[in-house]
């Protein structure tokens, strides 16, 4: 331990190996020569520390201001995309709603034009059975006509003779003559 206080209090030289201490020699410790180092070290170092960080604080001012850039284009994207997605929701809902009340429509129209057919058919069906009555009907008076003739013309054959037979012909056919005309 005394090597080690002897070493502090001692002016001279370094001391010996294997012990600790503090020289107070001005010319073995080159303070001056430090002193100088740092000095030109401080003054030209200042230089270029100064330049380093104006260097450095650019680059991080520029990476913000990109950032805010970046940031600001994103929000501005962000901003149209939501308004596109907007516009397209608004466009589908009015897709579907005017779909529903296209269907609907279709829908009407479909059971609209359905019952006017089937109308249309039920007048068809009722003109039909009028027409084929209308015809049975017209044939029976036919038949009842030419049934009656021939039972009259078989009786006044049998009744009459030749000369009277011959002017009730004329009579008939003047007769079917005016009928004809009346019809045509």
């Amino acid at each position: 331990m005394k090597n080690v206080t002897d070493s502090f209090l001692s002016l001279g030289p370094w001391p010996s190996a294997g012990s600790f201490g503090f020289n107070t020699d001005i010319f073995a410790t080159n303070p001056i020569n430090l002193s100088v180092v740092l000095g030109v070290l401080i003054f030209f170092g200042k230089g270029v520390l100064s330049d380093l960080l104006d260097n450095r604080k650019q680059r991080i001012l520029n990476t913000i201001r990109n950032s805010e850039e970046l940031r600001g284009g994103a929000i501005e994207q962000l901003e149209k995309a939501r308004a596109r997605l907007r516009k397209i929701e608004t466009e589908a809902e009015q897709f579907r709603v005017n779909g529903y009340s296209e269907i609907e429509r279709e829908k009407l129209n479909l059971i609209q034009s359905t019952y006017k057919t089937l109308e249309q058919l039920e007048n068809y069906k009722n003109e039909t059975i009028r027409f084929e009555q209308q015809r049975a009907l017209n044939q029976v008076r036919q038949r009842v006509f030419q049934q009656a003739l021939q039972r009259a013309l078989g009786t006044l054959n049998s009744c009459l003779n030749n000369e009277l037979h011959l002017r009730t012909i004329s009579a008939n056919i003047g007769m079917l003559g005016t009928m004809k005309e009346i019809t045509d």
